[in-house]
């Protein structure tokens, strides 16, 4: 059985590599979309628009797919499986450490770490091959290592078993190919990123609607993790299915937003080096103040509405972010 093997394996993993657990935890942090969106996007962005517009897309797009993925297959997760299982007969089940970052609420199939990683990384080396195609070698060299660890750091922390990472990296570069191919992005109204963002999020509670209303309960891993993690505090609510969706709602939304802005046109006139450098140090500055900001989730409505318009406000804030530098550079050339 599947999922036998990949306890297996994770607790070789745990056994064997116990000594690398804070370079995983470090793998798994890096391979959430919260980098994306935080850092790739705005220093990508005063780098190469094109490439930072299509590495929102592709993460917001391939998350909700990953949704849409984990509600239709329903994915066990290592660290509560273990424990629920009759696989094991009579015999104990295999002891898998949890850490703080293990207790995920939602299916575990595909893996969205492994997609959302898996697409945004395959969006930025083959930008840069455009520009460098002799380090092709090297960067898809480069691309499998961190996909690797990726899918190590997952099935070590008893988040995900081998066979959902694996999943999971081949969808994210499905839908990074797909997007290479999609150019109305690139001009896309706001108007239509109003569309394509209610359609996402419509269907989505649509889909939870509908099967709800047939007896299928899709948040039933809630209460498999709130039982299961070994520590209760480690159960989030910004893990939910809904949490991540309407993050990732917010973001795209930011984007049309922001790349329909006055301050954005204004900033597009000035694309000197030093420039774009004040730009990127400018943006990032910014959203680590941005990514202080917390919510109390006693509210679930209201955590929701207010991780909406934080995230919404991540590519807002990137795309015009030198409007300050603007003004200044207009005040000394008078």
């Amino acid at each position: 059985m599947e999922n036998g093997w990949g306890v297996s394996l994770a607790a070789h993993l745990q056994t064997e590599f116990r000594a690398y657990e804070s370079w995983f935890q470090l793998a798994s942090s890096v391979a959430d979309l919260h980098t994306t969106f935080f850092v790739f996007f705005p220093v990508w962005f005063y780098l190469h628009r094109r490439v930072a517009i299509k590495l929102v897309w592709v993460a917001v797009v391939g998350d909700w797919l990953n949704l849409v993925l984990k509600w239709v297959l329903f994915g066990e997760r290592p660290y509560w499986w273990v424990h629920e299982t009759k696989f094991y007969g009579p015999d104990p089940s295999p002891s898998l450490q949890q850490f703080h970052i293990t207790c995920e609420t939602g299916p575990g199939s595909p893996s969205g770490h492994a997609m959302g990683s898996a697409g945004v990384w395959y969006v930025m080396v083959t930008a840069v091959l455009l520009l460098f195609s002799i380090l092709q070698i090297g960067l898809w060299a480069l691309f499998a290592a961190v996909e690797l660890i990726v899918c190590m750091s997952r099935v070590f922390m008893a988040a995900h078993f081998p066979h959902q990472v694996v999943v999971g990296v081949a969808s994210g570069i499905a839908v990074a190919e797909v997007f290479s191919r999609v150019q109305w992005i690139y001009s896309a109204s706001l108007r239509r990123y109003f569309n394509v963002t209610l359609f996402l999020l419509s269907f989505a509670v649509g889909f939870y609607v509908l099967l709800k209303a047939l007896g299928v309960d899709l948040l039933w891993t809630l209460e498999k993790a709130q039982r299961w993690c070994v520590h209760p505090e480690w159960v989030h609510m910004d893990t939910t299915p809904f949490a991540s969706l309407l993050r990732n709602m917010g973001t795209l939304f930011g984007l049309g937003l922001g790349l329909h802005s006055p301050l954005y046109t204004e900033n597009k006139k000035s694309s000197s080096a030093p420039f774009r450098t004040g730009c990127i140090v400018a943006s990032l500055v910014s959203l680590r103040c941005l990514d202080s900001l917390t919510f109390s989730p006693e509210s679930q409505g209201l955590f929701y509405l207010l991780s909406f318009c934080k995230s919404a406000a991540v590519p807002l804030i990137s795309t015009n972010s030198c409007c300050v530098l603007s003004a200044q550079i207009s005040v000394q050339n008078r």
